[in-house]
C-alpha cells in the first residue's frame, strides 16, 4: 500500500455530462449531483445562487462547486453549457472550489468550450481527445482564475499597507486588518506573507523600529516617549526590540557616526559637499567628474534598480538610506535600514542639504557651504546689475526628441538660480499655465516659440534626428525670429544635461558658473 505522501499531488477534473443551456431549461428533472459549471456563448441566462439573483451575459462562466441553491429561471436566445464533472486526486485546488463568476472571458476559453461541446457530441475514434480538450479548457480558465485573484488581492494588499503605514503607532491587530480587507486572518497572514516576505507581527514590529530609528537622527528622547511616539506601551521594551533588529540600543544608535547610503544622485551630491562619500551612492557622470570614487562605493546605473543592487545594498550595511518619498522600495529594503525620505517638491534644495547636514552632523560644513554660496550669489547680482540693469523674464527649456519641458524651481534644471538667486521673472505664458504649482510644463516642441521671454535658456537639445529636425524648423521659423530674446541675442543654447539635471549643491555651483559665464559673454 502507497502512502498518502508518496502518491501524486496531481488533481485530475472528468467531464461526465454536457447539458445545452437551452435543454437544461426544457428539462426539469435534470439534476446535478456534482460540481459544475455554466459557459454562456451568446446572449444572456437568469439564475439564482444562495437566494441571490445572477445575470450571465455573452462570453461568461461560472464554476459551483455546491449546486443545492442553483435554479436556472431563463435563457433569452442564449447558446451555451453545462459541464458536470468529478473531481479526483490528493489534493485540491482552492480556485476552482468556490462558487465564482467571471466576465467577459478571451474568445480562446469560449472556443476550447464549443470544442468540448462538439467532441461530446462525435462518435471519435479517440476516446482520450475528449479529456484533452477540457483540460485545456481548464488550464486556461485557470490561468484567468489566477490572474483575477492576483489582482483582487494586489488591490487590497496596497490598500491595508497604506493604512498601516499611517497608523503603525495605533494598536492593530492581525484579526482588524483582515476584517478591513474582507478577508480571513487566515488569507490575509498568507496573502501579507506573499507580498511582503514578511509576517504581519514581523512587519509591524520593523516598521515601529525603522521609525524609532529616524527619531533618533535628530534628537534623543526619553525611551518611554520614544516608545509611545512610535506604538509601544514602554521603553524597555522598545530598547529591547531595537537591540534585538538593529543589534545595539537606541542610545548607541544615537551617538554613532552613520553609514549612509544615497538612491539618487542629488543626495550624493549633498553628502559630497558635507565632504562625506557614501557607502553606495547613485553618481552621474558630471558627479563622477568632481568624484572619483571605485566602483564598490557605486550603485549600478545612473538609474538605479533596487533589485539588481539589493545584495550590494545589504552588504553595504548602511545605518540609514536617504532618498525622494514615494518610492516603491521600502519593504524591499525595510529589514536594510530606515529609508529617511525627503519630499522633493515641498523641500528646496538648500532645504534639503540643511536636513542631510543634520543625519551626518555636519551643519557646520552646510553653514559655510551655503554662505560662501550665497557671498557668490551677492558677487554676480553686482555683475548683472551693471550689465543688464533690471532683469526681466525668463525661461528654461529642456528639448527632448518628441516634446518640450519648460521648468519651474523646483525641478531645477538652473530655474532655481534664475528665479530665488538672480532676480529674473516667470513670463506671464508659464505663470498663466500654473507652472508654479505644477513645477513642469510640457509642450510640443513647435510650441516653444509661442512662449515670449526676454531670456531663453535651452539646457539640452535633442539626441534623436526626429527631435533636431523639429527644432531646426522651429528656429528658422518667423514666429521664432520675431521673440524678443532673439531679436536681442539672449538666447543661450548650454546643452548639458548630466550638469542641469542635478537640483544640490554641486550641481548647483557649476550651473550658476555656466549661466554666468553666457550673461556676461
Amino acid at each position: 500500500m502507497y502512502k498518502d505522501n508518496q502518491l501524486l499531488s496531481h488533481i485530475f477534473y472528468q467531464p461526465i455530462q454536457i447539458v445545452k443551456l437551452n435543454e437544461m431549461l426544457s428539462d426539469i428533472e435534470t439534476q446535478f449531483t456534482y460540481p459544475f459549471m455554466v459557459i454562456v456563448y451568446e446572449g444572456y441566462i437568469e439564475c439564482t445562487l444562495q437566494g441571490r439573483h445572477i445575470r450571465l451575459s455573452t462570453n461568461s462562466v461560472m464554476l459551483l462547486d455546491n449546486t443545492d441553491d442553483f435554479h436556472l429561471l431563463e435563457t433569452c436566445e442564449s447558446r451555451g453549457i453545462i459541464i458536470q464533472y468529478r473531481v479526483y486526486g490528493y489534493k485540491t485546488d482552492r480556485l476552482l472550489q468556490a462558487s465564482i463568476l467571471i466576465e467577459q472571458c478571451s474568445y480562446r476559453l469560449m472556443n476550447l468550450a464549443k470544442e468540448v461541446e462538439k467532441e461530446a457530441n462525435t462518435e471519435s475514434n479517440n476516446p482520450f481527445r475528449l479529456q484533452k480538450l477540457f483540460g485545456e479548457m481548464l488550464e486556461v480558465l485557470y490561468s484567468l482564475l489566477r490572474e483575477n485573484n492576483q489582482k483582487k488581492e494586489g488591490l487590497w494588499i496596497d490598500k491595508v499597507l497604506h493604512y498601516i503605514h499611517l497608523h503603525f503607532r495605533e494598536e492593530l491587530t492581525r484579526e482588524q486588518m483582515a476584517k478591513k480587507a474582507q478577508v480571513s486572518p487566515e488569507h490575509f497572514s498568507r496573502t501579507f506573507h506573499k507580498h511582503t516576505g514578511y509576517t504581519y507581527s514581523e512587519y509591524l514590529t520593523w516598521l515601529r523600529i525603522r521609525e524609532s530609528q529616524k527619531r533618533l537622527l535628530f534628537t534623543m528622547p526619553k525611551l518611554d516617549e520614544l516608545a509611545e511616539e512610535v506604538g509601544y506601551n514602554e521603553g524597555t521594551y522598545l530598547s529591547r526590540k531595537f537591540k534585538e533588529k538593529v543589534g545595539v540600543s537606541p542610545t548607541v544608535y544615537y551617538q554613532k557616526s552613520k553609514r549612509v547610503l544615497a538612491l539618487n544622485t542629488n543626495h550624493t551630491a549633498c553628502l559630497l559637499a558635507l565632504g562625506i562619500t557614501p557607502v553606495l551612492g547613485v553618481y552621474s557622470p558630471f558627479l563622477e567628474g568632481i568624484k572619483p570614487v571605485p566602483n564598490t562605493h557605486k550603485l549600478k546605473g545612473y538609474e538605479y534598480d533596487i533589485a539588481s543592487n539589493y545584495q550590494a545594498i545589504t552588504e553595504a550595511c548602511p545605518d540609514i538610506i536617504i532618498n525622494y518619498s514615494g518610492g516603491d522600495e521600502k519593504p524591499l529594503l525595510l529589514s536594510v535600514a530606515p529609508i529617511f525620505e525627503l519630499p522633493c517638491r515641498e523641500l528646496s534644495w538648500r532645504e534639503q542639504f540643511g536636513l542631510i547636514a543634520h543625519i551626518v552632523d555636519r551643519q557646520e560644513v552646510c553653514k559655510s557651504w551655503l554662505q560662501q554660496y550665497d557671498e557668490q550669489i551677492a558677487q554676480c547680482n553686482d555683475i548683472l546689475d551693471q550689465q543688464h540693469g533690471a532683469r526681466g523674464t525668463a525661461i528654461v527649456w529642456e528639448i527632448g526628441s518628441h516634446q518640450a519641458y519648460c521648468l519651474n524651481s523646483s525641478h531645477g534644471r538652473g530655474s532655481h538660480i534664475l528665479y530665488e538667486d538672480l532676480g529674473f521673472s516667470r513670463p506671464a505664458a508659464i505663470v498663466t499655465r500654473n507652472i508654479e504649482q505644477t513645477g513642469y510644463l510640457t509642450v510640443d516642441i513647435e510650441d516653444i516659440a509661442y512662449f515670449q521671454a526676454d531670456y531663453i535658456f535651452v539646457t539640452a537639445l535633442p539626441t534623436k534626428d526626429f527631435g533636431k529636425e523639429h527644432l531646426l524648423r522651429v528656429l528658422h521659423s518667423e514666429k521664432w525670429q520675431s521673440l524678443t530674446a532673439v531679436q536681442k541675442k539672449q538666447v543661450y543654447f548650454l546643452n548639458q544635461y548630466e550638469l542641469f539635471y542635478g537640483y544640490d549643491p554641486l550641481s548647483t555651483a557649476m550651473q550658476l558658473q555656466k549661466l554666468m559665464e553666457v550673461l556676461t559673454s
